[in-house]
């Protein structure tokens, strides 16, 4: 079959593999995106946590809190430039504070009375347009009730920058206490991006296809099935060990997983805790980015 230039170029973003690396792979499984991505990892080419990080997506995170829980707004612009003007972060402030009205939905928050006025937000976004000469618009929000910690990564102003992290801890103990130890995990979930909370939130159709991988890698070695069974339990270890939060190495204490981390920190909070859920935003992730020497690359290589 015929491979188009933008499945490779997005075998690429997805891998970080070569462009006749990503040629070759969608040719061998029928333009397979997902099929494409194993085969390059079977041939140790391409990593499984490789995304595509670049983006033309600007804007801002914003986050905002009060006792009942916590929202995260993303707003983009076309330019990093408007990102630093006081009236677009006055906007992405006021934004996420009449989230806090709403359920989070990014529906009902486009939906939500801008402060201050009789306008919509969605009609004030769409009046801002018009303001600061430049397209714009609320991309997404959510939310987390109860007890809730908020972390923004790099802050250009309170509650706003281009990492926005909300971490909910459910306890009968002290709050304060609790959303301090939240903030840390908050700070963690920035450093480290976590998948899942745990490995039974885990996609098990990710799981299953993370040991098919593995499968294929241990038997590749010529080692017996038996052994292969335990080479794969072991490397499905490792990897909740990588990808789910509370299995994770704490990145302010490595000796103990933020699991544990929490558990120390109940002597603080005077009663159990747990995390309830994380969010994070980070600006313009999965916006793609169109890269002009494309199509002169793709060209060069069809003709080679």
């Amino acid at each position: 079959m015929s491979i188009s230039a933008s499945l490779v170029k997005q075998l690429r973003e997805t891998t970080g593999a070569g462009m006749m690396d990503c040629k070759k792979a969608l040719t061998e499984t029928d333009g397979d995106i997902e099929a494409a991505v194993d085969w390059l990892r079977k041939k140790g080419i391409a990593k499984a946590d490789k995304k595509a990080g670049r983006t033309a997506a600007e804007g801002l995170v914003g986050v905002a809190s009060d006792d009942n829980g916590a929202v995260v707004v993303e707003v983009n612009s076309e330019t990093d430039f408007v990102a630093r003007n006081e009236a677009f972060q006055d906007l992405v402030r006021n934004v996420a504070s009449a989230a806090l009205a709403t359920d989070g939905s990014v529906e009902a928050v486009a939906a939500a009375t801008y402060p201050g006025s009789a306008k919509s937000i969605e009609d004030t976004v769409k009046d801002a347009v018009a303001t600061i000469g430049e397209n714009m618009n609320l991309r997404r929000s959510a939310r987390l009730d109860g007890t809730v910690a908020v972390y923004v990564h790099n802050a250009v102003a309170e509650g706003l920058g281009k990492l926005g992290v909300l971490v909910g801890i459910e306890t009968a103990g002290d709050k304060d206490a609790a959303r301090a130890i939240g903030r840390q995990i908050a700070m963690h979930v920035a450093a480290t991006n976590p998948l899942a909370l745990d490995v039974d939130d885990l996609d098990q159709a990710a799981v299953e296809r993370e040991r098919a991988i593995f499968s294929d890698q241990a038997r590749a070695s010529g080692k017996p099935e038996n052994i292969i069974e335990k080479m794969v339990e072991g490397r499905l270890r490792k990897f909740y060990e990588e990808v789910c939060l509370l299995k994770q190495a704490f990145v302010i204490n490595p000796d103990l997983t933020v699991e544990k981390a929490l558990a120390e920190a109940e002597k603080e909070i005077g009663a159990s805790a747990k995390v309830t859920g994380f969010v994070r935003f980070a600006l313009g992730e999965g916006v793609e980015k169109e890269e002009s020497d494309f199509a002169a690359e793709v060209a060069a290589a069809a003709k080679g």
